[in-house]
């Protein structure tokens, strides 16, 4: 099968646990690396499915690989190529389908839990997890509206969209795909942003947030799991 193409937009914000499922699964994959001035692709026809990383910046900045990166996500939605993405790239994904990225309320870092939502759609996509909470890791600052005919499928109290689907895509604000290593990274590289918001109960400290590795990890693992096993169910094999 063509491989599933992984944008990656900041060196540090690689694809994680993501790359490690698709190779568990016999799923080839490319990465693309957007931080390193790579060519975003003229089209989706050499990929069976997009994956887009976070990174630092906002999809509202003035980035030349912005406009490009959303006419490919058009594309593929069109041919029904799945998309996914992470963080930055769930923002990407509603941009490109018409919706809006706003600052969020309170920015969210470190762990935390997320409520599925309980219908149809969301046990497709959630399994168990539809109508009750789920472990996830936070590191935004803005957050995502539901593009027209997307349906929500993860939120909490400090944002409201937090994951949607759209057919065969989907994009979250939470990081499913974070590892151990990613983790102490993250709280090394901004560990300034982190301990500026920890007074609020939707921010952890570096050490609490690492603390909790070995207790959060395998909770959040069965959620990506289960997200991961139903978006590969669109790839063309």
């Amino acid at each position: 099968m063509q491989p599933v193409a992984i944008f990656r937009h900041s060196p540090t914000e690689g694809p994680g646990y993501f790359a490690i499922f698709l190779e568990q699964h016999g799923i080839p994959w490319r990465l693309i690396a957007v931080d390193e001035g790579a060519e975003i692709p003229a089209n989706v026809d050499d990929f069976s499915g997009l994956c887009f990383m976070g990174g630092p910046m906002s999809v509202n900045d003035p980035l030349p690989w912005i406009e490009p990166v959303c006419g490919l996500i058009r594309e593929a939605v069109a041919k029904n190529v799945p998309v996914i993405g992470h963080c930055l790239g769930g923002q990407l994904m509603s941009k490109a389908l018409g919706g809006q990225i706003t600052r969020n309320p309170v920015k969210e870092i470190g762990w935390s839990s997320a409520h599925g939502e309980d219908n149809g759609v969301a046990r497709q996509w959630l399994g168990d997890f539809a109508g009750k909470s789920g472990t996830v890791f936070q590191w935004h600052g803005e957050t995502f509206s539901l593009p027209n005919g997307a349906t929500r499928l993860l939120a909490n109290g400090y944002c409201t969209n937090q994951m949607f689907v759209s057919g065969p895509h989907l994009a979250m604000q939470c990081h499913v795909e974070m590892t151990p290593e990613m983790i102490a990274t993250w709280c090394e590289q901004w560990a300034d942003e982190a301990i500026a918001v920890a007074d609020l109960p939707c921010a952890q400290t570096p050490e609490a947030m690492q603390a909790e590795i070995s207790a959060k990890l395998p909770a959040m693992r069965q959620l990506s799991e289960q997200l991961y096993s139903a978006w590969i169910k669109g790839l063309a094999r």
